[in-house]
């Protein structure tokens, strides 16, 4: 795990020395990604430079380092992530003439390109990465990210210079530098918590899609860099539906539990200390067991746990510890200590993110960073084996809706809202003594507008980005903004699957997943120097996953029946069996209690109206329901924190 940075100044007007300068003060603001050691290349001639900073893993010697050059003097590459299956390719290599000074998989990478150019050597690489290969024969830039989006890479123009780097804050570091927020990412973020993928909080600057090639050529013009997608989740989904695993129970249980083991086995290479987070639920003590399973040695968990019971899963990772026999550390954290993380979230994630389970997951890390430096995680077994009770509940509500003309839900939708939710509210209370106690609902105007809301959606993918949505209506709330399409809201992107909750997943899959999940993961780890590897998104188990029929998934109406079968092979289902939990933090209570007074001084409407980003009064509304306990807006009101601090730092 590293942090790359690079740039390629097409006016040729910094001097040698200049290019030199900028390259390392761009990689040196990705310190904590990399803090064992700091490297540049630079081709002056042509305006190009790569800058790197190392978290050594694997072949912790110099001849790891890199910027590297490959063997026969044609590319230099910068390279965040691991290949899990290099040593397969470097044994195919050497097979075929090549020859290595050392033992990474970067110099892996770099003989792949010269034996089979990009395309076909990003196709045969397993594992997280994002990359920049530079071509000095054709005086090409080539930029490419994993399949799923476990590694970063944002991109951009700044003038006449293109400029790439893992972070915002490299990009930053450019002397050309000028980042005007973009009101229509801000929109995004408003819905989703998250700026979906390709767009950033800053005008012109992008992030690489998952799958993804670019290629910039001296002939690009600075709106026009070639992409090529080289794996499509859209087409894995859709292919391993058609073509269904046709085996039986038993027989897929055995494959799911083939698959993780040799996965899990490969990611458990590393030439530094190793150790996984461990929650207690089905997915990370299914990757704890395959570890513990196939180790000689007691592995490395790390679990944190809070003294508030709705929030704490502490206990039951210590149990799932004890019965599989890891050396396990856990850390009761008070809310002063969770609190503390608040004003470092900005720095963190140099763009605003708003997933509060953003705190918790610094923690942990934090945590394992004290004796590992390399953690397994079990993110993305949701999304493949249907885990979220947000599945269910929509499949429910399409169930019941869905059946209807749309026309008719349409008018039943608009006949409902002519009233407001207090106006509603006063009727239910004129009624109130002659109804029974079953009928007495607690805002009712406020029910029947979220009923109408749902009612008046055209299809069930519509519905479900309601229910996923926080801002419903973010162009109202952002000032000038217009909220673009992304993949959650572009019907083109949708996929042509039979079932709905197939289609929910595969939505989470190339939206909530990369953009939320791996973000969050990703820049807590990166914060304290840890390397995360997250075994479930190898591409050979979401190939497979897509490929296991519905009734494996979900089972009797439990979620992930597949994957428990193969957890119960190692750990008593008696230890497992709960309520899914989630990883969360008690925001509501907080922004009420000890984070009031920071709170309102983001959001006093004075500030709001001379910053000009927001229409405040549905802010205020919001945060005086909250304050009162009237409502709980939590996720609504982090959303505007988390832009506003991000505001203050960064201007």
């Amino acid at each position: 795990m590293c942090g790359i940075a690079g740039l390629w100044d097409k006016s040729k007007k910094l001097s040698t020395d200049q290019i030199w300068q900028t390259i390392q003060r761009m990689s040196d603001t990705l310190q904590l990604r990399g803090p064992d050691n700091r490297g540049s290349w630079v081709e002056a001639e042509v305006g190009i430079a790569l800058g790197h900073r190392r978290l050594a893993i694997v072949d912790l010697s110099p001849e790891g380092d890199q910027p590297m050059v490959s063997a026969d003097d044609h590319y230099v590459i910068v390279f965040n992530g691991e290949i899990y299956n290099f040593l397969e390719l470097r044994s195919q290599l050497e097979q075929l003439g090549h020859w290595f000074r050392g033992d990474s998989d970067t110099e892996v990478m770099l003989a792949s390109f010269s034996q089979w150019g990009l395309d076909a050597a990003v196709r045969r690489f397993t594992g997280m990465f994002a990359f920049a290969l530079w071509d000095r024969k054709e005086r090409v830039l080539h930029l490419g990210r994993d399949r799923l989006g476990e590694k970063p890479l944002y991109y951009g123009w700044m003038g006449q210079t293109f400029l790439f780097a893992s972070e915002l804050k490299a990009l930053k570091a450019h002397p050309h530098w000028q980042g005007k927020i973009d009101r229509n990412s801000l929109a995004l973020f408003m819905r989703h918590n998250y700026i979906p993928t390709p767009y950033s909080i800053y005008q012109g600057i992008y992030k690489l899609p998952p799958g993804t090639t670019l290629t910039i050529n001296p002939d690009n013009s600075e709106f026009s860099p070639a992409q090529i997608s080289y794996w499509s989740a859209k087409s894995v989904a859709e292919s391993g539906v058609t073509q269904p695993f046709s085996g039986n129970d038993i027989e897929a249980i055995e494959r799911l539990d083939s698959l993780l083991r040799d996965t899990i086995s490969k990611q458990m290479v590393a030439d530094v200390p190793l150790g996984a987070f461990l929650s207690g639920g089905v997915d990370s003590s299914t990757v704890v067991a395959l570890m513990q399973a196939q180790s000689s040695q007691p592995v490395k968990t790390f679990t944190i746990g809070f003294n508030e019971d709705n929030y704490n899963e502490a206990k039951y990772a210590k149990a799932v510890a004890q019965h599989l026999g890891t050396d396990h550390t856990e850390l009761y954290v008070t809310p002063t200590d969770a609190i503390a993380v608040i004003p470092k979230l900005p720095t963190f994630y140099d763009e605003p993110f708003a997933d509060s389970s953003q705190i918790p997951t610094f923690l942990v890390a934090k945590l394992a960073r004290n004796q590992v430096t390399v953690s397994l995680s079990g993110d993305g077994a949701d999304e493949l084996f249907a885990g979220y009770k947000r599945y269910s509940l929509g499949r429910r509500i399409w169930q019941k809706i869905g059946w209807m003309p749309y026309n008719f839900r349409s008018l039943v939708a608009s006949t409902l809202t002519r009233r407001s939710p207090q106006a509603w509210n006063y009727t239910f209370s004129s009624l109130d003594s002659l109804l029974p106690e079953t009928l007495k609902q607690q805002n009712p105007g406020d029910k029947l507008h979220k009923l109408a809301e749902v009612l008046a959606v055209e299809n069930p993918e519509a519905m479900y980005t309601g229910l996923v949505s926080h801002w419903k209506q973010p162009e109202a709330l952002v000032l000038g903004s217009s909220e673009p399409l992304t993949a959650l809201t572009n019907p083109q992107h949708w996929t042509n699957l039979p079932a709905f909750t197939q289609r929910m997943m595969y939505l989470d899959t190339v939206t909530y997943l990369p953009d939320d999940i791996l973000v969050k993961v990703d820049r807590a780890t990166m914060a304290v120097s840890l390397e995360a590897r997250v075994p479930f998104l190898d591409h050979q188990i979401v190939e497979f996953a897509w490929q296991i029929p519905l009734s494996l998934k979900v089972r009797h109406g439990q979620s992930k029946w597949l994957l428990r079968q193969v957890l119960s092979q190692y750990v008593p289902p008696s230890l497992i069996e709960r309520p899914k939990m989630g990883f969360g933090v008690p925001i509501g209570d907080w922004l009420r209690g000890p984070l009031q007074d920071w709170t309102q001084s983001l959001l006093e409407e004075k500030r709001l109206q001379q910053e000009g980003f927001f229409n405040p009064q549905p802010i205020r509304q919001k945060w005086e329901q909250h304050l009162a306990g009237d409502r709980n807006w939590q996720y609504h009101l982090w959303d505007v924190l988390m832009f506003q601090a991000w505001l203050e730092e960064n201007y």
